[in-house]
């Protein structure tokens, strides 16, 4: 793909807000710009269609967008053999959450045998690359010794990643970490801090953990 910016990038950044809200809408500016790019006028179009023409002409953004709609079957029936095919296609440009999403299928079964090792191969992949969601899963898969070797180094190394990256989860768990003192010195202060960063997102443990910690005089 080219550096500049283009009509998968916008579709792009409305996927990531229809994964969030749980919803699938077709906004109408992105019908009306793609048929006056690629279709006579008049022509319309479905998104599944719309997605999908981009993903067969390598658009990476649209190859995730393809798999993450037959993963959640959102406009076409849920088939996870299809969903993994389009992550992969996508995963083999190099698109992190892509290679997420193989992860998380392999940690669930779905599509594929249930392989710990292999999801760990990938979330790490997308964790190495920045992508936060990675970073924090990774680091439960150290803390729990799942598909790695249990490692608290590891597991502290990548739930903070994610947490200065403002993962809210990985910032509750950060907090916890510094709370129980769990392969480093206890720090109340700490544990604080980095609950309170989570709970002011929204975070409900963290928010639980940040009023257990004032009751009892902690930080």
């Amino acid at each position: 793909m080219s550096g500049s910016f283009s009509i998968w990038d916008w579709l792009w950044g409305w996927l990531i807000l229809l994964n969030v809200i749980g919803l699938f809408v077709v906004p109408i500016m992105l019908l009306s710009l793609k048929a006056n790019r690629h279709s006579v006028p008049g022509d319309q179009v479905s998104t599944v269609e719309l997605v999908r023409r981009g993903a067969e002409q390598g658009e990476v953004n649209a190859q995730y967008g393809l798999g993450h709609m037959y993963e959640n079957g959102r406009g076409v029936a849920q088939n996870f053999a299809e969903a993994m095919k389009w992550y992969r296609k996508a995963a083999d440009q190099g698109f992190a959450m892509a290679q997420f999403s193989i992860g998380w299928m392999y940690v669930n079964g779905h599509g594929v045998a249930q392989n710990n090792v292999e999801a760990a191969k990938w979330i790490r992949l997308a964790a190495v690359q920045g992508e936060a969601q990675a970073q924090f899963f990774l680091g439960l898969m150290y803390a729990n010794g799942r598909g790695v070797e249990k490692n608290d180094v590891e597991y502290m190394a990548w739930i903070r990643k994610a947490a200065e990256q403002g993962n809210a989860k990985a910032q509750s768990e950060l907090g916890v970490i510094y709370a129980t003192g769990r392969g480093i010195a206890q720090d109340d202060a700490e544990a604080v801090k980095w609950f309170r960063k989570a709970a002011e997102q929204g975070e409900e443990v963290a928010q639980r953990n940040l009023a257990l910690m004032y009751r009892q005089g902690r930080g």
